[in-house]
């Protein structure tokens, strides 16, 4: 199989849900031409943000259904399949490949944790069967799944063991890791680095492609950091990335996945709420949210809705 690096940024979308947190499938167009006008390549759907493992299996199918039918065929759509049970990652992986994604992606299991990288390669390994004619992508985030095998270690000992490995999407802080997986092999592997607070350290080590979460809401000042590393200005890069990062900040201090949706509500489309045991914010918090993000400039530099 050929793989296909994915470049420029990948937005993470929330899933968008009715009050009554039902899964709203009207929303995703609406969605999707807000990224698509933001300057995003593409949306890598159902993941950490997009609240998956909150998602029926059914619900998680249908979404990806929805991203692609809506999204333009040269826009992104990589659906996360990840589960803890093998046959419902499995089920996902497939529909996802029926209906003509991009990619399929998955987590580690995170309730029986694989204890070894042969334990992690035969899990995914087994996933990506499921959807054999699509790049498959293993997605390393300790902080949420609890399993901090090296990348470099598990593409070692995927190959061969997974024919449609396309990469990573790699969402820490090992930098020195995420490096040597650049390297590997002459670059065989689409590495694609995702931590939206050092996207300019990672561009300056030779990524291509960028999945986050901030580019959900405030993509234009992301584009401000590639572009302006490209054109071989740091200094304007580096001024773009502290202005990022500020917004992460207030992001984070206010709860992170319910803050973004409570962002989004204020710019648009509306995704809803947050499912538990996620806690929606207050009226009184999403008013000290707004103020926060007014203090730092955000809605001069937000994605504006189409």
């Amino acid at each position: 199989m050929t793989i296909q690096h994915l470049e420029g940024l990948v937005a993470a979308p929330y899933t968008a849900m009715h009050a009554d947190g039902s899964v709203n499938l009207d929303a995703v167009e609406r969605q999707a031409g807000a990224l698509i006008a933001s300057g995003v390549r593409g949306a890598f759907v159902c993941g950490t943000t997009g609240e998956s493992l909150s998602l029926t299996v059914a619900e998680r199918m249908a979404v990806v259904e929805r991203w692609r039918a809506v999204a333009p065929k040269s826009f992104y759509v990589v659906a996360h399949v990840g589960h803890t049970c093998l046959a419902d990652a499995q089920a996902i992986a497939t529909e996802a490949e029926k209906v003509g994604v991009t990619a399929v992606a998955a987590m580690a299991p995170c309730f029986f944790k694989p204890a070894t990288v042969a334990d992690l390669v035969d899990f995914c390994a087994e996933v990506a069967s499921a959807a054999p004619k699509t790049p498959f992508y293993y997605y390393q985030i300790p902080s949420m799944t609890g399993v901090n095998i090296p990348v470099l270690d598990f593409l070692k000992a995927a190959e061969g063991r997974i024919p449609n490995l396309a990469g990573a999407k790699f969402t820490y802080e090992n930098l020195m890791d995420y490096a040597a997986c650049l390297r590997l092999d002459g670059g065989r592997c689409d590495m694609l680095i995702g931590r939206d607070e050092i996207l300019l350290a990672g561009l300056a080590l030779g990524a291509r492609g960028a999945v986050g979460t901030i580019y959900g809401f405030a993509a234009p000042i992301f584009v401000r950091i590639v572009q302006a590393f490209e054109a071989g200005d740091l200094a304007a890069a580096q001024a773009a990335q502290a202005k990022a990062n500020e917004l992460i900040t207030v992001f984070v201090k206010f709860g992170g996945l319910p803050a973004g949706k409570a962002i989004m509500k204020m710019i648009g489309p509306d995704c809803g709420p947050v499912r538990l045991p996620l806690r929606n914010l207050t009226p009184d918090r999403s008013a000290a949210l707004r103020t926060e993000l007014e203090r730092i400039g955000f809605f001069e530099f937000c994605n504006r809705a189409v």
